[in-house]
């Protein structure tokens, strides 16, 4: 309570100073960033000092130079003729970034790793299923109810395309927290015991900790964590260390929402199978943005989430092999997932039937075929190309900003290596306040934890902020953002000056 008072109460003495300082935009200018000295000479005044490893800190430099003075950016420069054009081409697709924001403010949405937004083609399919086909699926008779049906499993199946999975082995859930849950409680309970190790990292979302640990207090087995290694991506070396004949799981995120790191998935998974365990991948911001195939992968089980890939909320999916999932019992009962019901007895629906207990989210499940079908005419090559450009454009410029720290891995010689996200921090300002600042501008990006607690304590911090792009995001956003940025942090160590000018005056 007493931090959040503080917080409050720090803002706004920032909004009375503001009353006498000019517009923000004006610290915009070039004229006026170099005049600004920084870091801060009272950091504390408006947040909790960036601490940042000795082991985890990377330099605030530019991407290394490649041969000939270039840089990663400059590789991505050369080849961005035709994929720049994506974003262009499609913006128009989706309806709120049309939207004004803080009065006639433009929106600027780089928050697309928390949600993505929607194109029209998605919002139709929801509006004609309920206008048009409005029913519950299986079991009915009658027209609409045969509509519906066909309506939803025909989604079943172009998810199951999407990932080059078969159809029985897509299960609908409410989203990929229900996804992970579902694997640890059926699949886990079921075969993890004593003495056995479920190996997970320090950069897990915590819906890829907490049903494990929940699963852990149960069975007694034991969690193994992997930490980071020097550039701040996953410890492939601690991650081999760690595997034995007592590992059963491996549960692993495929992209970190907050480092950006694209982590190892080929030898992660056949390294794991050759000790007899099974892996799941929590492919929330892969599946989204690249080509993901999990028969060329070979993992037992995959999640997502359909709200991060332009589908609706209240949907997500679980991949699971046919043989792993027929060998699981159901975790929650009802209708949908029996074959036969006795009083003393029940019998249960074949995968994946069998884990899709009641009435499903219909509407939202055909929403997210269609949504698959809208990043499928795009091409996910194509996806991916355009946001290795948007997204090292994006890092190269954060990176060059006076005491900002980036987390997570430096982009590769070929200006790929990193998802098109980039969380990070000022020395002196407080994440939160930044945020809010910059969101005063139109600019929408988060702050926060990110829900990876763990990783922001093994970074040192409390949270950070994070920018995030996706296949509608211009370069131009990208350019408002760090000018935003520029003034934002301008504006404070103004902000500073004004503050101590009038201690000095009171003194």
């Amino acid at each position: 309570g007493q931090e959040v008072f503080l917080r409050i109460m720090r803002i706004a003495a920032c909004f009375l100073l503001l009353l006498a300082l000019p517009p923000l935009n004006a610290f915009h200018s070039p004229n006026l960033l170099p005049s600004v000295s920084l870091p801060l000479s009272n950091p504390h005044r408006f947040g909790v000092k960036t601490h940042i490893p000795q082991k985890l800190a990377l330099p605030l430099a530019t991407n290394p130079p490649l041969g000939g003075g270039r840089n990663a950016f400059s590789v991505l420069n050369e080849r961005a003729a035709g994929v720049s054009e994506l974003a262009n081409e499609i913006r128009d697709d989706f309806p709120t970034l049309k939207e004004k924001v803080h009065g006639d403010k433009e929106l600027i949405y780089l928050d697309s790793a928390a949600t993505s937004h929607k194109p029209e083609a998605v919002l139709k399919a929801i509006d004609t299923f309920y206008r048009e086909s409005n029913s519950n699926v299986h079991r009915g008779a009658h027209q609409l109810s045969v509509r519906a049906t066909d309506m939803y499993e025909d989604s079943r199946l172009k998810v199951a395309n999407f990932i080059n999975a078969d159809r029985d082995e897509i299960v609908f859930t409410r989203g990929a927290t229900e996804a992970l849950n579902l694997v640890a409680y059926s699949w886990g309970l079921t075969n993890l015991k004593e003495g056995d190790e479920v190996i997970l990292s320090v950069m897990e979302h915590h819906s890829n900790i907490v049903p494990w640990q929940i699963v852990a207090e149960k069975t007694g087995c034991k969690l193994r964590f992997i930490g980071l290694d020097d550039t701040q991506s996953l410890d492939m070396a601690e991650f081999h260390k760690a595997l034995s004949p007592k590992t059963k799981m491996v549960s692993l995120v495929h992209v970190s929402n907050t480092l950006g790191c694209i982590n190892p998935v080929d030898d992660i998974i056949k390294s794991a199978h050759a000790v007899g365990a099974i892996v799941c991948l929590d492919a929330c911001q892969s599946v989204p943005h690249m080509k993901v195939d999990v028969r060329e992968l070979d993992c037992d089980f995959l999640v997502a989430s359909g709200h991060k890939m332009c589908g609706p909320t209240g949907c997500g999916f679980l991949y699971g092999k046919r043989e792993v999932l027929e060998g699981m019992p159901p975790w929650q009962g009802g209708g949908e997932m029996i074959d036969e019901v006795f009083l003393d007895k029940s019998t249960y629906a074949a995968p994946p039937g069998r884990f899709e207990a009641g009435t499903p989210a219909i509407a939202q499940c055909i929403g997210l075929g269609a949504a698959c079908d809208y990043l499928s005419g795009i091409g996910m090559d194509r996806v991916y190309e355009y946001e290795c450009l948007v997204g090292g454009y994006l890092y190269d410029k954060l990176h060059k900003v006076a005491g900002v720290t980036v987390y997570g891995p430096p982009l590769g010689a070929d200006g790929k290596g990193r998802a098109a996200l980039t969380a990070f921090n000022h020395e002196s300002i407080q994440h939160s306040d930044l945020s809010t600042f910059i969101d005063m501008e139109g600019v929408a990006i988060r702050s926060g934890h990110h829900c990876t607690q763990p990783l922001h304590r093994e970074l040192g911090v409390s949270g950070s902020c994070r920018a995030s792009t996706y296949l509608y995001t211009t370069l131009a956003d990208v350019d408002k953002f760090i000018d935003n940025l520029q003034g934002t942090i301008a504006m404070f160590a103004s902000l500073e000056d004004s503050m101590e000018s009038m201690e000095s005056q009171e003194s």
